[in-house]
């Protein structure tokens, strides 16, 4: 477990299907995920399951502090881990709403970042992120995210195409920011 002041990051079990299933479904959460369709109860199982059979993938619940309690509130992930290369993707979703803008995912990232510079000794980590998604936009540019590069209207949601925003920070860059 990986535990910050507000927020820890914890293993994924079974028992959160539910959770994923409910924040999966809901058109308002997946607005800003590649995730356009809705998800099966099966579907949901078998992502979890595979999650075992992938070392290059580490994905994390979320749980924030919530009036004395935890409560799983998101996922974070890094994916497809390139070791030779030392970088990775990484994501996040916040899928409980009543979470949102209280900074929960801004201490998540910044947990996933430390455990991907410092544990998993990686040189590099990128993202990519809709250009309407203005609130995760704010997050990745506070942590240290620079914009590297914009796929142009590669992505169609909401009846029209919109650019991604590929973006990356260096280890240096996260030391240097958080005085590590």
């Amino acid at each position: 477990m990986l535990i910050g002041e507000r927020v820890r990051l914890r293993a994924l079990e079974r028992m959160d299907i539910p959770t994923l299933l409910r924040w999966m479904n809901d058109p308002e959460v997946r607005e800003g995920l590649l995730v356009f369709a809705p998800l099966s109860t099966m579907a949901e199982e078998r992502w979890l399951e595979g999650l075992a059979d992938r070392p290059d993938d580490y994905v994390f619940g979320v749980e924030a502090l919530i009036e004395g309690h935890w409560r799983h509130v998101g996922n974070v992930g890094l994916h497809g881990i390139e070791r030779h290369h030392r970088r990775a993707e990484i994501g996040i979703v916040i899928g409980e709403k009543d979470a949102w803008g209280k900074g929960y995912g801004s201490e998540a990232m910044a947990l996933m970042m430390r455990f991907a510079f410092h544990e998993l000794g990686l040189h590099r980590i990128e993202l990519e992120v809709f250009e309407s998604n203005l609130r995760a936009l704010k997050t990745y540019r506070a942590l240290g995210f620079v914009e590297e590069g914009v796929r142009r209207e590669s992505i169609y949601t909401g009846g029209r195409f919109i650019d991604a925003l590929h973006m990356g920070v260096l280890r240096s860059e996260y030391d240097a920011r958080f005085g590590v």
